[in-house]
């Protein structure tokens, strides 16, 4: 039967940060296709397997779509209103009788892919009044915003690669054919990569595995894991030594120079060699290749910010554009327009870490949220303000953070645990209550994070594709539904998501609006990145800090590791073009095909180990052990295993090891605060056939 929406639809997918642009048919109130946008100004038609797959997860028969109260093992539905009741009386019961602290929030990454949770979320987190707020940032990104906000002024000002004119692309830890981009909103990388080389440009990939994206370099450079901060000191070294270094249009007003030729000297090729296993002459090539670029631009990622040095690292990265010319230019990393820009208004020198700190290991928050490792212990530790209650909204932690059987574990002792979520997974079974919102091709939609990270300025509005049904809620009228009950008479009418985005839009750089973006639902393209330093700095005195206090300080901690042995196997894990973290496991398109969780060692170390192709492996650290097949490759490094992340024992079609279950929440980035999810000591058993 025809509805009012049958026809064709523009809209950008939401599951991942390459927002790639969609056209979408749909026919008697299905979608019937998916096809990659060529008008998009940002993604050119290009489509990944997971935007095919929008449509799977809107029809999914496992999608929640009422509230569900579980009782014992049993899920019994509620109406809408009886439910939000219910759960706004529980947690202001267990705030009245232990505190205000004692209710503990974690958001997810999908929360940043929906404006709905980003612009309405934050009036509920301000009405239970806790400090306990957790997110999926410090098991994933941290590093790059303490980095930004000790060198610009604020987490947010992330410079990004201009990698559409870039001739010199030097990539550390990341693996962008198969994510578009992480922190680096580009979708379509390979034709980008493609075309980089084209022009006579090179890329260059830096990882202890040979990667998607190491597949089509110019140059794979295998390097041991959680070294990469002395590689790039070694790096910055030879540009010192061979006065290499240019100050470009940013020296006039960037500070720290000397401090940093200092802080590198100590850090040879000669003596880094045997810890990172990149020997000398490849960092000393390496360096000088660079810096003689005509535009060059280097990019850290996962595999750098999730390690025990991540802040360096991601410090570090910049530095070295910094020094060669590279930042805030045409081809190197530069800072986005965004149309909707949520720094417009930002406080320059604002103090963003510090100003509380966990309860049990007195780690520091940053920008309003503490490290999530430590979020089992805040529960399961008796005394003054300790956690009785959790809300969760679109995640799914005790998969995706450090010693998820612990996470479990504690999440089984609460008095009350609420989750924001569309399905029953290994975290909201947990929950006493499951609110559902509409999601995806449901909702409306701008990506109000994303465009901030993107490699050319562009906006794109999202308008519902299908209609939602009577007994559905959208997220934002869930989080008001709530807020209004815990502020009860003080509760004032909170503006829409949409009545926000549109004032932001209007007031933003491109002075637009809803009604313009309306009509172009391709997106308007507002052209490649531009400079945008010293104007754009956040900090105090408006100038770039090359050299912050806090960074000089931990070279001293990464000093010691040039003196200790190595562990003889390193844990690291491994993105895949078909997932995203915990997400989608479950849809049957995106599963087919042999088990993708596998365990990839080394021909020399399976030797070594008596490990058979297909055999299973127990795989142990400090806090855990998990069972996986391993997989006998060349493409990870000697000494080096890989797991991918996300998994769990019964997670859809296809189930797998979940690689948190060796993470170690005690072993953090202290510099951050993130989680060490790479360059973990592991140990391997080859097991005998059942």
């Amino acid at each position: 039967m025809s509805t009012a929406l049958d026809g064709t639809h523009y809209r950008a997918c939401n599951l991942c940060e390459a927002i790639c642009g969609l056209i979408l048919t749909v026919q008697d109130g299905r979608v019937t296709s998916v096809r990659g946008d060529p008008d998009d100004p940002l993604s050119r038609g290009h489509i990944c397997p997971k935007g095919a797959a929008l449509p799977d997860i809107h029809a999914d028969p496992r999608r929640l779509k009422r509230p569900l109260r579980r009782d014992g093992d049993t899920w019994t539905e509620l109406g809408w209103d009886e439910a939000l009741d219910y759960v706004a009386t529980r947690l202001r019961d267990v705030q009245t009788q232990h505190g205000q602290d004692s209710v503990a929030v974690y958001q997810g990454n999908p929360s940043v892919h929906n404006s709905g949770t980003m612009l309405s979320s934050g009036g509920l987190w301000r009405a239970l009044g806790t400090r306990q707020r957790y997110s999926a940032t410090s098991v994933d990104q941290l590093p790059h915003h303490y980095a930004a906000w000790q060198m610009f002024g604020h987490p947010l000002l992330l410079p990004i690669p201009d990698v559409d004119r870039t001739h010199f692309f030097l990539i550390l830890g990341g693996n962008p054919l198969a994510s578009n981009g992480s922190i680096m909103t580009a979708p379509g990388m390979r034709a980008r990569l493609k075309a980089l080389r084209a022009r006579g440009g090179r890329v260059v990939v830096v990882d202890p595995r040979r990667t998607e994206t190491a597949d089509v370099a110019d140059l794979h450079v295998p390097i041991r894991p959680g070294t990469d901060a002395l590689l790039l000191l070694a790096l910055l070294h030879v540009i010192f030594e061979e006065n290499l270094d240019q100050g470009g249009r940013t020296a006039a007003f960037t500070d720290g120079l000397p401090e940093l030729r200092r802080a590198s000297a100590p850090f040879t090729p000669e003596r880094v060699a045997d810890r990172t296993g990149v020997d000398a002459a490849t960092i000393r090539n390496l360096a000088r290749d660079f810096a003689a670029a005509s535009h060059a631009v280097a990019y850290g990622r996962m595999g750098v910010s999730t390690q025990a040095f991540g802040g360096l690292c991601q410090w570090l990265v910049n530095a070295l554009n910094v020094v060669t010319g590279n930042l805030d230019r045409e081809g190197g990393a530069m800072f986005p327009t965004p149309a909707f820009d949520t720094l417009a208004r930002v406080r320059k020198g604002e103090q963003v870490m510090g100003r509380w700190h966990t309860r049990v290991r007195a780690l520091p928050e940053f920008d309003g949220e503490l490290p999530v490792a430590a979020l089992a212990e805040e529960i399961l530790t008796p005394g003054e303000g300790q956690v009785h209650a959790v809300i969760t909204s679109c995640g799914n932690p005790v998969l995706s953070t450090p010693n998820g059987a612990q996470l479990k574990r504690a999440l089984g002792t609460l008095d009350f645990m609420v989750s924001i979520d569309i399905y029953l997974n290994e975290t909201t079974r947990h929950a006493h209550v499951i609110l559902p919102p509409a999601t995806g091709l449901e909702t409306e939609h701008y990506d109000v994070i994303f465009h901030h990270f993107a490699v050319r300025n562009t906006a794109r509005f999202n308008a519902p594709v299908l209609p939602i049904g009577e007994d559905q809620r959208f997220d934002h009228q869930i989080f008001e539904g709530l807020r209004t009950r815990l502020a009860g008479n003080d509760a004032r009418p909170a503006s829409t998501p949409t009545e926000r985005l549109d004032f932001g839009l209007r007031h933003g750089p491109y002075r637009t609006s809803l009604e313009e973006l309306r009509t172009h639902p391709h997106g308007i393209d507002y052209g490649p990145l531009q400079p945008r330093l010293p104007e754009r700095l956040a900090t105090t005195d408006g100038r770039v800090h090359l050299a912050p206090p806090p960074l000089l300080a931990d070279l001293a901690r990464l000093e010691v590791t040039l003196h200790n042995d190595p562990p003889e196997l390193l844990l690291i894990g491994r993105r895949q073009l078909r997932r995203n973290n915990s997400w989608m496991h479950g849809v049957q398109r995106l599963t087919r095909g042999p088990a993708t969780c596998t365990l990839q060692l080394h021909p020399h170390d399976a030797a070594r180990l008596g490990v058979h192709n297909g055999q299973h492996v127990r795989v142990a650290s400090r806090v855990g052990a998990v069972t996986v097949p391993a997989e006998i490759t060349d493409r990870v490094m000697p000494g080096v295993v890989s797991l991918p992340h996300g998994y769990g024992p019964a997670h859809g079609q296809q189930s797998g090891a979940s690689a948190n279950d060796l993470t170690d929440p005690d072993t953090l980035d202290t510099l951050t605060g993130n989680a060490v999810l790479n360059g973990l000591p592991v140990q391997l058993t080859a097991l005998a056939p059942t």
